[in-house]
């Protein structure tokens, strides 16, 4: 069944810009949003009609993206986007959950106070997304949320590879995301985040980001019948 989430893949405008960076920028959105889900064949042909590029191009972004686990070849039928078992998305959150309080705490230590000052007015734009309920502008306002933060760690490594493996459990964040209690209880997190930050108090930063974290590896890998058991 066809996401309603999903963003269809549309032609790209030829700018001075790298052209591999915005064809593996615009792949990346089209697996985080749901257009591209895991398991999905992708063509060639089909994909540079789309993107309107050639397929050198497109082949050069394919290819780092391969080489960065996103994409995975399947029994040489051609490449595929990963999919990841329980087990994969275990370890992911295991991994988020060191990284991202490391992130936080080295904010707290590098990021000048006008960085500060626009992480706080980042978490606003993302409270109101999780008010707003779309998993597509929770997740993107998130995205924007850690970007500020891996900046102001001067820590561009980490956000490389919180990317990666926030992409290879899209299906599940979409998931968890739109679940009412697990908004209420993110809203909740980022502000103990944020406050903890203010007060350049790295112990507090880095023990809510545990946190959050954790609460979301909790919410993502819940199976989908307890939310259907829970509206009965």
């Amino acid at each position: 069944m066809a996401n309603p989430l999903a963003e269809p893949l549309n032609p790209l405008v030829h700018e001075p810009a790298p052209l591999r960076n915005k064809i593996m920028n615009s792949l990346r959105r089209a697996i985080e949003t749901g257009a591209l889900e895991p398991g999905t064949r992708l063509v060639e042909k089909d994909l540079c009609e789309k993107l309107n590029v050639s397929r050198t191009s497109l082949r050069e972004a394919l290819r780092q993206l391969q080489a960065e686990g996103i994409l995975t070849d399947l029994n040489n039928r051609g490449l595929t986007v990963a999919t990841v078992t329980r087990a994969d998305a275990e370890n992911i959150y295991r991994i988020r959950g060191v990284l991202e309080p490391l992130i936080v705490e080295q904010f707290v230590e590098n990021a000048p106070d006008d960085e500060v000052e626009a992480l706080k007015a980042q978490s606003e734009v993302l409270k109101k997304a999780y008010l707003g309920g779309n998993a597509e502008e929770i997740v993107a306002t998130k995205r924007d949320f850690y970007d500020r933060i891996c900046t102001g760690a001067r820590n561009p490594i980490a956000f490389d590879l919180l990317k990666k493996l926030t992409l290879l459990t899209s299906p599940l964040r979409r998931r968890s995301v739109v679940r009412k209690d697990r908004q209420s209880q993110s809203i909740t997190e980022i502000e103990a985040i944020v406050a903890a930050i203010v007060k350049r108090d790295k112990a507090a930063a880095k023990a809510a980001a545990e946190k959050h974290v954790a609460n979301s590896a909790v919410s993502a890998l819940r199976p989908p019948e307890s939310d259907v058991r829970a509206s009965r």
